[in-house]
């Protein structure tokens, strides 16, 4: 999990990856989820948690350079 300091380090096209990737991995868990196979529910909740964090500073880096 990556925390908002770290995140706030990147720049916007790092930022940008790292979304894709979490979707991805969120995708995967909504599938395990959907076949029987996820052990830690919690995980999803966690993932949508990092997108959204992820999304804000994004946002903001993306406002800041206008």
């Amino acid at each position: 999990m990556a925390k908002a300091s770290e995140l706030r380090a990147k720049d916007v096209a790092a930022l940008e990856t790292e979304i894709k990737d979490l979707l991805k991995s969120h995708f995967n868990l909504r599938m395990q989820r959907a076949t029987q196979q996820l052990n830690d529910h919690s995980a999803l909740k966690k993932t949508r948690r990092e997108i959204a964090r992820a999304k804000t500073i994004l946002s903001e880096k993306k406002g800041a350079a206008q």
